[in-house]
């Protein structure tokens, strides 16, 4: 399936072309779609993370709905626990976040995180390419797996941190190392009134104690929303839209994206081909780096080519 294709045939085809990918990363064809999608990015990708329970899904649902009426369409990629069973997605995405499925401007993929760690699943950055390059916008909700769950930084252009009134995921966000990751940080359940206000203080200490000295040109935000009432949720999104103007300023997307590329070609041989691989192309004297403008999934090819070779 081409990407003109994809664009003329709609959410049907988008989903067997998705599972072709899971089913065969490898093939001829998943690997011309990735390269072609890799070319025309289009979305703003937005990541939600946070700990379990934390109204994740609720806040996607209502970012669904609130990009819809503005006549954007959306991408969603909701990563779920895996059955011990199939080790398939566990909850799915019917359940995690509410949509309307005959709306042809709104798609939901759901994947299993199966044994990664970092709040992702394998296929994630596929599928995120490939929806990047139909979408105006991507949002990637994450398994919700804890303090090991940084991954989202390496596939989104801006990751949302959620924060639950009264959990202490305020202690949480610190001690994890959690507070280097987010450009926004989101309390859930607002309408928690104090409770709400609380964290939301704890959290902007937090943060103000984390990045002392260190004043980027992006300062990380802290909104307060609730799903359930709407409350906050312009906000958010003209949160959202300012950090991706602020991206699109002196080139720094694609700085962005750049350094996510390298990062994947990195990961992705080292779980293929473990520690020893990378050491072995540096012995080789193949530098890991992207050249600019040169694409990940190509350059994952022909060093997997190398050391596929025997010995």
């Amino acid at each position: 399936m081409t990407l003109a294709a994809l664009r003329i045939e709609g959410k049907r085809a988008l989903a067997a072309a998705l599972a072709g990918l899971e089913r065969d990363p490898e093939s001829e064809a998943s690997q011309a779609l990735l390269d072609a999608a890799w070319r025309e990015p289009r979305a703003h990708v937005v990541g939600v993370t946070g700990p379990p329970g934390v109204g994740k899904s609720s806040l996607c649902a209502a970012l669904v709905a609130a990009w819809r009426r503005s006549g954007k369409t959306v991408g969603v990629i909701a990563v779920d626990p895996s059955s011990r069973t199939s080790g398939g997605a566990l909850l799915g995405d019917r359940v995690r976040i509410v949509h309307d499925g005959a709306d042809e401007g709104s798609f939901v993929r759901s994947m299993a995180a199966r044994d990664r760690l970092g709040g992702l699943a394998d296929q994630t950055v596929a599928a995120m390419v490939v929806m990047r390059a139909l979408f105006d916008r991507v949002l990637i909700e994450t398994v919700g797996v804890g303090q090991s769950e940084t991954d989202v930084a390496g596939v989104a252009d801006t990751v949302v941190f959620c924060v639950q009134p009264g959990s202490g995921d305020s202690l949480q966000f610190m001690k994890a190392g959690i507070v280097e990751i987010p450009h926004l940080v989101v309390v859930t359940k607002a309408d928690m009134g104090a409770a709400a206000e609380r964290a939301r203080a704890d959290v902007a200490g937090a943060l103000s104690l984390a990045t002392a000295g260190d004043a980027g040109d992006w300062p990380v935000k802290v909104l307060a929303v609730s799903s359930r009432s709407a409350t906050g949720i312009d906000g958010l999104v003209a949160a959202l839209e300012a950090h991706r103007e602020y991206l699109a300023g002196d080139g720094r997307l694609a700085v962005a994206r750049h350094r996510q590329g390298e990062g994947w070609v990195v990961q992705s041989l080292r779980d293929r081909f473990g520690r020893d691989g990378i050491a072995r192309l540096g012995r080789l004297g193949l530098d890991l780096a992207l050249a600019p403008g040169a694409q990940p999934f190509q350059r994952l090819r022909e060093l997997g080519t190398v050391l596929e070779r025997p010995l």
